[in-house]
């Protein structure tokens, strides 16, 4: 089972989420809070897998919460909200969320992005990631950082690395390249384990950082 905490500062919001999530025979909802501090609180008691997390809360909003919730190793964050270019969302994203996710995600794409990010993978929508990384960087790209930190990657890695940063799944990926998909999870698992890197969020942002993908190329 994939034990869920929802966290939201609307009752009729937790109570939609409850609807969809509680229909799932793997997934049991184990607890509700209406701000970041409850949130927390409960993520150290209740020991969930998965978080899932507005940003614009009360007492404490879901960018700190997520940041003491991935500090502790407590449990992994899913991040919710209404708009595709809110900046919580980003700084939840890079204090260490596992996902991104709008509100009116069809009910099939949470269930889905959750059981992901519950097995360890993390959700990254092309469409919000060319956004929100265009946002972040800025149109001429920013300042970059030294993309001396790639040279570790072998150049199946590198590649990999661009298709993860563009938003291809592993099947995606496997298809593109012409690779099994078992030799993809290979790859992805070197590519974190050489960068240091949490899971497939940090990789995208990373890539973008150093100029090795541009958000036009999305």
């Amino acid at each position: 089972m994939i034990r869920v905490l929802l966290v939201d500062d609307q009752e009729l919001m937790r109570m939609g989420f409850r609807m969809v999530l509680g229909a799932q025979e793997d997934i049991d909802v184990v607890g509700e809070a209406g701000d970041g501090l409850d949130a927390v609180h409960l993520a150290a008691s209740l020991k969930p897998d998965v978080v899932l997390m507005d940003v614009r809360m009360p007492v404490l909003d879901g960018v700190e919460a997520t940041k003491r919730i991935a500090e502790a190793g407590t449990a992994k964050v899913l991040v919710m909200t209404t708009f595709d270019l809110d900046e919580y969302a980003l700084s939840a994203l890079r204090n260490g969320a596992s996902g991104f996710l709008l509100k009116d995600t069809p009910p099939g794409d949470l269930v889905s992005a959750l059981r992901a990010v519950a097995s360890g993978d993390a959700v990254v929508s092309p469409s919000v990631t060319k956004r929100l990384l265009s946002r972040f960087l800025g149109d001429g790209g920013g300042e970059l950082r030294d993309a001396s930190v790639l040279e570790v990657l072998t150049e199946r890695e590198r590649e990999v690395l661009v298709l993860i940063a563009k938003g291809l799944s592993n099947t995606e990926i496997a298809r593109k390249l012409f690779l099994s998909e078992a030799t993809v999870k290979t790859h992805v698992g070197r590519i974190l384990a050489k960068l240091d890197l949490r899971d497939r969020v940090q990789a995208v942002v990373l890539a973008y950082e150093t100029g090795l993908v541009r958000p036009g190329d999305v």
